[in-house]
């Protein structure tokens, strides 16, 4: 069991855990959703996922989109996933980041996504 993220307490009152793969899934949230220069120890981690949300909607966004998240979570997260494809799709005033990986450790097909509205 892996810690919860966001942390959270259980019923028990014990820290709340989730399985491996969902681990994974929170681990590439906080590298989308982090803004360079958020965290103190680690200035050049995240992507800045958000910062982007603030972009107008065209072809050339959704591709440096795609490129800014496939190099941040091959920079953070090479091993402990690989991933098969990143796709943004820009839908009724929202950006969706759809990722399709696979989990190293347990060799597990995952695709996630994210929606985010634009501004």
């Amino acid at each position: 069991m892996e810690v919860k993220y966001p942390f959270q307490l259980d019923a028990s009152g014990r820290t709340a855990g989730v399985g491996y793969d969902e681990h994974i899934r929170h681990m590439i949230e906080q590298v989308l959703f982090t803004s360079e220069g958020e965290r103190v120890n680690r200035p050049t981690f995240g992507c800045g996922l958000m910062e982007l949300v603030f972009e107008n909607e065209s072809l050339e966004n959704q591709a440096y989109t795609r490129l800014i998240v496939n190099n941040s979570l091959n920079q953070w997260l090479a091993q402990r996933i690989s991933i098969e494809d990143v796709s943004v799709i820009d839908a009724d005033s929202q950006m969706i980041v759809r990722i399709i990986y696979t989990v190293t450790r347990t060799g597990h097909r995952q695709v996630a996504e994210f929606r985010r509205q634009r501004q």
